[in-house]
């Protein structure tokens, strides 16, 4: 952090300790205002907006620890405030710590330990701010997009849903954006501190499946889990339909008793973890066939919330071009381009079988394969029946301008996440289109964070 952007005030009714801690900030580098009492205190906070106060306890028109609480009780956040005091009193002190002071000084003061101590303040405090910064940037990546009343609609039922632990099955198409109404479900839960694990069901093969969700023990080493690794958060099975009979009834037994043997363990191992889960495929013919444990869909399944295909809130579409558009700009540094109107009104009335990942994979396809800042209609048209898109002109793709290894990278995923789209969803089928041994391609797809 550069110091220098830093602004300290200092807060004394001795002069001469106000001369000496101001110039030893001031060659630090600082910039620093001083008062002389409460009243100078209160006007220089509001005009000077300090990064850090040090402040007095004993004063002549009110003490530091009222002061300390009057700031404490305005709008906002405080900066750190570090109490000075001549009179060593560890009631003071702990009442200081208890308002949220961030730490306490005996004068004399020790000016190697104020440097030391404002220092971590500072640190301390910018990270928290940043800290905070990328949480609100984690809640706006979840934030469901979209003015629809479809959208409005589900975001409101998750928010009453989200204040209770009632387990939650979210119905819809393969590529509605399950995963992503999860995530906002939990972040707007009493769990939002806790983890977040996202589990592809199907991605996991009935002979490792014991393993990955109720981890091991061997040779004296523990290997958690899922279900470990989700503990005081939210854990979501995407696709549960894809499970074995074998986790199914294990992860029934779990969750019945919020308890679980690691493979190899003895000890019972207790989580407290909220459960979503997702399908895409009828589970009630799955029952039947006896593919899945029916009182394993009745636990699963307290409350059965249905996603809408995208072409149900068309009107939503030129925001979700736009978010997707900013999306890889923003995360895999692609070059800007914006969509014609003729082309979002084409879109807004195209099919999306695929939904929301078939868009927002169309406009990674058209940002890394295409040429220009204009997207237009002839390009999305062509867009849609090629994985190239439209290649004519005179220019080379963005991406042949990458070195070999960015650039394969962002055409297999390109590449991969069309043809993904073109088989449902299906990995087996998948892995007949491209021609690629299935595990081989379980790696592939998790290399290039392409979600199933």
């Amino acid at each position: 952090m550069n110091v220098n952007t830093s602004r300290i005030l200092v807060v004394d009714d001795e002069p001469e300790i106000r001369r000496l801690v101001g110039e030893i900030l001031e060659d630090e580098g600082y910039q620093v205002s001083m008062a002389e009492n409460a009243g100078a205190a209160r006007e220089l906070k509001k005009t000077k907006n300090p990064s850090l106060i040090l402040l007095d306890i004993w004063m002549p028109d009110a003490d530091g620890i009222t002061l300390l609480k009057e700031w404490v009780s305005e709008e906002g956040a405080l900066c750190p405030v570090i109490m000075m005091s001549g009179h060593g009193s560890v009631e003071a002190a702990v009442e200081a710590t208890r308002l949220g002071a961030y730490d306490f000084l005996e004068k004399p003061l020790s000016m190697a330990k104020l440097l030391l101590i404002v220092e971590r303040a500072l640190e301390a405090s910018h990270l928290q701010k940043e800290n905070a910064g990328l949480k609100q940037q984690l809640l706006a990546d979840v934030e469901p997009v979209g003015k629809s009343a479809t959208v409005a609609r589900i975001k409101d039922q998750l928010k009453r849903l989200a204040q209770h632990d009632a387990r939650v099955l979210l119905v819809g198409e393969a590529g509605v954006g399950k995963e992503m109404y999860a995530r906002y479900l939990h972040q707007n839960s009493a769990h939002r501190d806790g983890p977040f694990v996202d589990v592809a069901v199907g991605s996991i093969s009935p002979e490792n499946s014991a393993v990955e969700f109720f981890g091991k023990e061997t040779q004296g080493k523990v290997y958690p889990g899922l279900l470990e690794r989700a503990d005081k958060g939210t854990l979501f099975l995407g696709e549960i339909g894809g499970m074995d009979s074998e986790t199914q009834l294990r992860l029934l037994s779990a969750l019945e008793s919020s308890s679980f043997l690691r493979v190899g363990g003895s000890e019972a191992i207790r989580v407290d973890v909220r459960v979503v889960a997702s399908t895409r495929i009828p589970l009630d013919e799955e029952i039947k066939s006896g593919r899945f444990r029916q009182d394993l869909y009745y636990l699963l399944n307290e409350v059965t919330l249905e996603i809408q295909p995208l072409r149900e809130h068309s009107e939503d579409v030129p925001a979700l071009l736009n978010f997707y558009v900013d999306y890889f700009v923003k995360h895999e540094n692609l070059p800007f381009r914006k969509f014609s109107m003729g082309a979002q009104n084409f879109l807004r009335n195209y099919s999306w079988r695929g939904n929301v990942r078939e868009l927002k994979n169309l406009v990674q396809r058209l940002m890394i394969l295409g040429v220009g800042e204009d997207i237009e209609l002839e390009e999305v048209k062509s867009a849609l029946g090629t994985v190239t898109g439209d290649m004519s002109g005179a220019s080379v793709p963005d991406f042949f301008n990458l070195p070999l290894k960015d650039a394969r990278d962002q055409f297999e995923k390109a590449y991969l996440e069309y043809h993904l789209e073109k088989t449902g969803g299906s990995v087996a089928k998948l892995s007949a289109t491209v021609g690629m041994e299935r595990t081989h391609l379980y790696r592939k797809l998790h290399s290039l964070n392409i979600k199933l």
